[in-house]
């Protein structure tokens, strides 16, 4: 699979990843034999990044993940994990808890060093106690070889460019979700260029948007407005009249942007994870691609709001 590099971290990630929040049971109840056989598939398919966090599962996520990647040797992939968020409501982001965090993530995932770590969702904090207390702690982790490249990621733009404004020169790449999609291409647009000045990775997640670009039934607790909805409604109608997967559409164009290191999928579902290196594999349908934004057009970048009101 084409990488492409992680800015000047100097490591180079596939264009599609592995994320394994679904190994941590988040969506649906999986066995041992599936957290194996996805996270074997997704290696054998060249997807050798591999995104993961103690709140999946609430730690669920990374004991799997450890078990699927037993004899598996450490040089063949890259792995990456956060700290900060461990529920629905916990949040932490002290110094103490930046070292207790990567100890027990290093232990659950049976390995000595991370590649990649950062601060998950830290839009639901106070942000002054980032850059005054945790990127310290989190440069002095990297300094003790327990991790190759460190960042932070959040949903809010305005947090972004907040967060950036005091760390930028600290950090070496960031992770967005549901920002670089179909319907939403606001990374790109708002972000992108201040990173690639600051030679700043871009990892994007939700290539699905909490599959709303899918044809599965959207959950209950999809925040998007109601507007989205429907355009993606029609949206994936109208590729299934062309006879393609939305799905399909979403990840291809999702993988394509070349600013952009790379994008991260999840599945306990072996079958998806071949089937993603499948659609990579095939050109996109460029007119397709364009009836599709145009369906988007009237509610393109809608988003919803995350977090503390103060950080949207």
């Amino acid at each position: 699979m084409q990488t492409r590099p992680l800015g000047n971290s100097g490591l180079d990630l596939p264009i599609l990843s592995f994320g394994a929040s679904s190994l941590g049971a988040e969506f649906r109840s999986i066995t041992l034999e599936e957290a194996m056989q996805s996270t074997r598939t997704a290696l054998d398919h060249g997807m050798n990044f591999i995104d993961t966090s103690p709140f999946y599962g609430r730690g669920m996520s990374e004991i799997m993940l450890g078990l699927g990647l037993q004899g598996v040797p450490r040089d063949s992939y890259l792995l990456g994990s956060k700290l900060g968020r461990y529920s629905d409501k916990h949040f932490d982001f002290s110094p103490k808890r930046v070292e207790e965090s990567v100890h027990v993530s290093l232990q659950r995932l049976k390995t000595d060093h991370l590649d990649v770590l950062l601060l998950h969702d830290v839009e639901f904090v106070p942000l002054p106690q980032i850059w005054e207390e945790t990127i310290q702690a989190l440069i002095k982790i990297k300094e003790q070889g327990k991790v190759r490249a460190i960042g932070f990621s959040c949903y809010p733009l305005k947090t972004f460019h907040t967060v950036l404004d005091h760390i930028e020169d600290d950090i070496d790449c960031v992770l967005g979700y549901n920002r670089y999609t179909l319907q939403n291409t606001s990374f790109e647009t708002d972000l992108l260029p201040r990173l690639q000045a600051k030679g700043i990775g871009a990892i994007n997640a939700g290539p699905f948007s909490a599959r709303l670009l899918t044809n599965a039934p959207l959950p209950e607790w999809l925040k998007e407005p109601e507007e989205v909805k429907a355009a993606a409604r029609a949206a994936a109608k109208l590729c299934a009249d062309n006879g393609v997967d939305i799905a399909e559409l979403a990840l291809q164009f999702a993988c394509a942007h070349q600013g952009i290191t790379t994008t991260v999928a999840g599945s306990a579902n072996p079958k998806n994870i071949k089937k993603w290196a499948e659609w990579l594999a095939k050109p996109i349908d460029q007119s397709l691609l364009a009836q599709v934004q145009t369906i988007f057009e009237p509610v393109k970048d809608l988003g919803h709001t995350e977090g503390l009101p103060e950080n949207n």
